[in-house]
């Protein structure tokens, strides 16, 4: 699969779980059900995935962590707050540099209206 059809495929799991739990649970739910929806739908995933952070070619193990991992390309990072920031979009950016990865997904599902909290986020590698 593309990063773009594993997109879709993601989308469509947010939804499922949004429209089934509506806003205003704890992230950890939303992280659970969505991975089951996820894996439910064929794709491989894995969550609280450990990101090493090298710097100056030392490896610090600094509990750092990628919400959901679909098919080792997507990143999908929730929230479950008043709205999303723009602090949110430079965390996810930064995950995507450290863990080197292209796409990521936010999605806030504390919210009246899925279809705008859900956000795709693209990081373009440095030549």
């Amino acid at each position: 699969m593309t990063e773009n059809e594993i997109s879709y495929q993601i989308r469509k799991a947010i939804f499922n779980v949004y429209n089934a739990l509506g806003p205003g649970l704890l992230e950890s739910v939303y992280q659970k059900v969505l991975v089951y929806e996820l894996e439910d739908l064929g794709l491989q995933v894995k969550y609280e995935v450990p990101v090493p952070i090298i710097y100056n070619d030392i490896i610090f193990d600094c509990n750092f962590s990628i919400d959901i991992l679909v098919e080792n390309l997507v990143i999908v990072e929730l929230k479950s707050v008043k709205g999303l920031e723009d602090i949110h979009y430079k965390q996810l950016l930064t995950y995507l540099k450290l863990a080197d990865k292209r796409l990521g997904i936010l999605v806030n599902f504390n919210t009246d209206n899925i279809l705008e909290s859900i956000k795709r986020v693209v990081y373009k590698f440095e030549d």
